[in-house]
């Protein structure tokens, strides 16, 4: 054999070695294509919370409408350099349950939040 067929040989081969690889993969998807993509399942968590502030307190309802307990915590920043920022206790809310968490600052409040946290 000449030195330019074995090229085209070895070219011809290495096509269809990679054919042959490739082949399974796109067969696969055309096999995957008429069915629906699974869905992901998505853990609904977290208490809805609405916070009030006046003047130098606060006020945060806190409503869990999801089957797990969710564990909230209200943070509250005064505006004042000398007034004590404070975080409050974790609470507990249960399913279908309402919680009041309150705090105050000496003068003004500057922001407050509440967290959540798993238990």
């Amino acid at each position: 054999m000449r030195p330019s067929n074995r090229r085209a040989a070895a070219g011809l081969l290495a096509m269809a070695a990679v054919a042959g690889l490739a082949a399974p993969a796109v067969a696969e998807r055309a096999a995957d294509a008429g069915r629906k993509p699974a869905a992901k399942k998505v853990a609904l968590f977290g208490s809805t919370c609405r916070t009030t502030i006046d003047g130098s307190r606060v006020v945060a309802y806190c409503h869990n409408p999801y089957p797990e307990s969710d564990l909230v915590r209200l943070h509250t920043e005064c505006d004042r350099w000398w007034d004590i920022d404070a975080d409050g206790s974790p609470v507990e809310v249960g399913p279908a349950q309402t919680v009041r968490l309150t705090d105050r600052c000496w003068k003004e409040v500057r922001s407050a939040w509440v967290s959540h946290h798993r238990m």
